[in-house]
């Protein structure tokens, strides 16, 4: 083993990110980064730091026959952690990469689900059209939730594709040599498409609310016309929902570079309250999907209740947030 892949070993051990590591030897994370992809060495002074740090010897780091003297596993190390390939680790990323506008146009089927509802609404109210309102909430429902079950659909057959790989998301692992300098010079080449995807999301999200305000000026004060807010409340959920795409889709082939690096979300330790945190994601929007429904049937207002999903989503932010924020002091802590 070399001096790279013991890093990376002992580093995992340790669970702790590169940056975690850059921070305790004082340096900075693209050090750490081209230590553990063999593309430099760390001068002497880092190597005493690491052999303190980790509880070995400078023989163990330096010498690529020896093998670790007795250190101790971790308790959630005490099996031997299972090893990706390059092999493997291609064919993740090739899966991230496959389903990532698949996922974006789930989540863009799930935000525009509303906008049919919401334009029968408008039209059975519009004078002269043959369209009765209990008719267009008969066909507004029935175009929803077929929105809906083809969104869920795509989620299915995204989550289906490479389910023997699956436990890289869940659980910890090691990786061959050369697998994390291949992850991390693939993620160096999309981070450009990345971010102009995330400027896409952010434009699109922020002009969405434009085509209310349009109507709202465009209109004379004390006009009641349900169509055009119909018509610019279904402009928003569209805009938002290409937005979100263009989120999900950089997003999703982001994580994946994350899980093969274990970074980010994919750290052992997030990895181990993952289970807790999908979970209570489930429960939540069931209760929110629940509650929607029920609101929608007994009132009615189905052009107005579109404002749970909105809601429901900041809500669900902040929550994610939060939990984060109370979890920071343990994991500092720790590291």
């Amino acid at each position: 083993m070399i001096l790279a892949d013991k890093i990376i070993a002992l580093r995992k051990k340790a669970g702790w990110s590169q940056e975690e590591l850059a921070r305790q030897l004082d340096v900075s994370r693209q050090s750490v980064s081209k230590w553990e992809g063999a593309q430099s060495v760390p001068d002497m002074e880092r190597v005493l730091q690491l052999s303190r740090l980790f509880g070995v010897s400078t023989d163990y780091l330096l010498k690529d026959e020896m093998e670790c003297p007795g250190t101790a596993p971790l308790p959630d190390e005490a099996g031997a952690l299972r090893r990706v390939t390059m092999e493997e680790a291609a064919a993740y990323l090739e899966r991230g990469w496959r389903n990532a506008p698949w996922m974006g146009l789930a989540t863009l089927l799930c935000i525009i689900s509303p906008t049919p509802l919401l334009m029968l609404a408008g039209l059975s109210r519009t004078p002269g059209l043959p369209l009765g309102e209990q008719t267009a909430v008969g066909l507004g429902i029935i175009a929803l939730v077929t929105l809906v079950a083809a969104a869920v659909a795509l989620f299915l057959i995204c989550d289906a594709r490479g389910a023997e790989l699956r436990f890289l998301e869940k659980e910890p692992f090691e990786t061959e040599y050369g697998v994390a300098g291949m992850v991390r010079e693939r993620r160096k080449a999309f981070r450009p498409r990345c971010t102009r995807l995330n400027i896409t999301g952010v434009v699109l999200c922020i002009l969405s609310v434009v085509p209310v305000f349009a109507v709202t000026a465009a209109l004379p004060a004390g006009a009641e016309d349900g169509l055009w807010y119909a018509a610019a409340v279904c402009c928003l959920l569209w805009l938002a929902g290409m937005g979100v795409f263009a989120f999900v889709y950089g997003g999703t082939c982001w994580e994946a570079t994350e899980c093969l690096l274990e970074e980010g979300d994919y750290t052992r330790r997030n990895k181990a309250r993952r289970h807790l945190v999908e979970a209570v994601s489930m429960a939540y929007w069931l209760v929110v999907t629940a509650g929607y429904l029920a609101y929608s049937l007994t009132t009615g207002s189905w052009e107005h209740s579109w404002a749970v999903w909105p809601v429901a989503g900041l809500l669900y932010g902040a929550a994610m947030a939060f939990l984060n924020l109370l979890d920071a002091p343990r994991r500092e802590g720790e590291g």
